[in-house]
C-alpha cells in the first residue's frame, strides 16, 4: 500500500491538519486543546464515510476538519477526560455511533451506542479496523489497527504507546499488564513499518520502538 511521502505526523494546536492519503482511506490528523492531544479522521474515499478517533478538545477544528465526509462514528481509546471533551459536542452536531470498550464506557460522559471487545471489527466505509485492548493505562483502553496492507500497517493506539516506551501507569502491576499486553497483541504479531499514532505528540514505528523494550521493562515506566 503506498503512503504519501509528505506525511510526517508533526502537528501542533492551532496550526494545520496533517493529511495522509492512502488507497481508499484519508488519515487527518489535528492536536487539539490544552494537553496538546491527537484526534484523527479516517475517511473512506470511496464512500465518503469518517471515522474520528478521540474527540478530545475544539470540536468546531474536529468537525471542520471532515470536510464532506459523512461522520459516522466517533472511537474513545480510553476514559480519561482530556481524550473525550469534544464528545458530547461533536455527537449533538453529527449524531454518529459512539464506541468505547465496556471496561472504561462508564467513565465517558454520554452513553456508548455501542461496545467493543478484543478483536471486534469496526468498518468506515470499504475500511476495516481491529480493536485491540491493551489494559494497564486504563482498563478498557483500546487501539485500533487498519491492515488493509499487511506489511505496512497503521495503529492508533491511543494513550498505550508513544515513541519511546508504554503508556503512563500507576502501579507495577498495571505496567507489566500493558507491556505483556504491548508484546503479545502488538510487537509480536505486526511488522517493523507498523505506523503508530498515538494520543499526543510525534508518530513513530514499530521498528524504532521495538529494540527498547528491554530497556522500557527495566526502567518500569
Amino acid at each position: 500500500m503506498a503512503i504519501s511521502d509528505a506525511y510526517t505526523g508533526d502537528v501542533t494546536v492551532g496550526g494545520p491538519a496533517a493529511v495522509r492519503e492512502l488507497p481508499g482511506l484519508r488519515i487527518t490528523k489535528l492536536a487539539v486543546g490544552p494537553y496538546d492531544n491527537n484526534a484523527y479522521l479516517l475517511c473512506c474515499t470511496a464512500t465518503g464515510d469518517t471515522m474520528l478517533i478521540d474527540a478530545a478538545d475544539e470540536s468546531d477544528r474536529l468537525l471542520a476538519a471532515r470536510g464532506d465526509g459523512l461522520l459516522v462514528s466517533v472511537v474513545t481509546t480510553h476514559q480519561h477526560p482530556d481524550h473525550w471533551q469534544a464528545l458530547e459536542a461533536v455527537v449533538g452536531v453529527t449524531g454518529p455511533a459512539v464506541i468505547a470498550h465496556p471496561l472504561d464506557a462508564p467513565g465517558l460522559p454520554i452513553p456508548m451506542t455501542e461496545t467493543v471487545e478484543d478483536g471486534d471489527v469496526l468498518e468506515v466505509g470499504n475500511a476495516r479496523l481491529r480493536v485491540i485492548h491493551l489494559r494497564g493505562h486504563t482498563p478498557g483502553s483500546i487501539a485500533l489497527l487498519y491492515d488493509a496492507d499487511p506489511s505496512a500497517p497503521h495503529l492508533f493506539t491511543g494513550d498505550s504507546l508513544f515513541p519511546g516506551g508504554a503508556g503512563r501507569t500507576t502501579s507495577p502491576k498495571n505496567f507489566k499488564l500493558l507491556m505483556d499486553d504491548l508484546e503479545a497483541k502488538v510487537f509480536d504479531v505486526l511488522p517493523d513499518a507498523t505506523w503508530v499514532y498515538p494520543g499526543h505528540g510525534n508518530d513513530t514505528t514499530l521498528g524504532v520502538e521495538r529494540p527498547h523494550i528491554e530497556e522500557w521493562r527495566e526502567r518500569g515506566w
